[in-house]
């Protein structure tokens, strides 16, 4: 338990919830693999768990940390003033970079293989390296998600430098236009890195957009996903 988090929290509550009786709060600071924070009612006490990432910051930033955790735990509106304070702390570029290392010392990504039963994602991706990025991208680790998940049909993640896709394209009725199609959209995160402005992430920046439409068959391949 953190005895510096505890009084910050009970203060929050005190704010939202005037009138009713304190909680027991339980705050810590947690190694978290990300800047998560997370809050729950566990036999009558409060558990509150802040990213280690967040340990070096103010109080102020703390507290609109615990206002908005306490706020969504009760469902009171969050202040935008405190909202605005939290996400202007953790989009800063000290904090950012932080997060990142972070996210590849303690992180696990679960890299299968590119080489599925059907589709060889590292060809792929050379081909469209050398079909529209002048062979200049460097290829991340290309790989087939463990499962065959139709909610998340494919991400790039920067901390592993990893292109995943979902295993449920992996299979003899699918076009390869669509499998080209997602491999080009993350080659294109690779290219274009998100980036924060006015404290907002923009992850599909205009440049994005305009190169996202170069892929000849775009309309083809976001039907077929439509219809997935």
């Amino acid at each position: 338990m953190s005895p510096r988090l505890v009084p910050i929290f009970q203060q929050a509550y005190r704010e939202l919830r005037p009138r009713a009786p304190m909680p027991e709060f339980e705050a810590r600071f947690y190694p978290f693999s990300n800047i998560n924070n997370t809050i729950r009612v566990r036999q009558g006490r409060v558990l509150a768990r802040v990213s280690d990432l967040l340990e070096g910051a103010t109080d102020d930033v703390l507290h609109a940390i615990a206002h908005i955790l306490v706020a969504k735990l009760y469902r009171k509106p969050i202040d935008s003033r405190l909202n605005k304070r939290y996400r202007d702390h953790v989009t800063g570029k000290a904090v950012r970079n932080k997060a990142e290392l972070i996210r590849q010392v303690r992180g696990r990504k679960q890299i299968d293989t590119a080489r599925g039963h059907v589709y060889d994602l590292e060809q792929i991706f050379d081909e469209l390296n050398t079909r529209f990025f002048h062979g200049l991208l460097g290829r991340p680790q290309m790989t087939w998600s463990r499962s065959h998940a139709r909610n998340a049909l494919g991400h790039y993640d920067p901390a592993h430098n990893a292109i995943v896709v979902s295993r449920v394209f992996d299979e003899p009725p699918v076009p390869r236009c669509a499998i080209e199609y997602i491999v080009y959209h993350e080659m294109l995160h690779l290219k274009h890195p998100v980036k924060v402005r006015s404290g907002r992430r923009c992850v599909h920046p205009p440049q994005f957009q305009a190169e996202e439409k170069l892929f000849p068959e775009l309309v083809a391949a976001k039907s077929f996903l439509k219809r997935l």
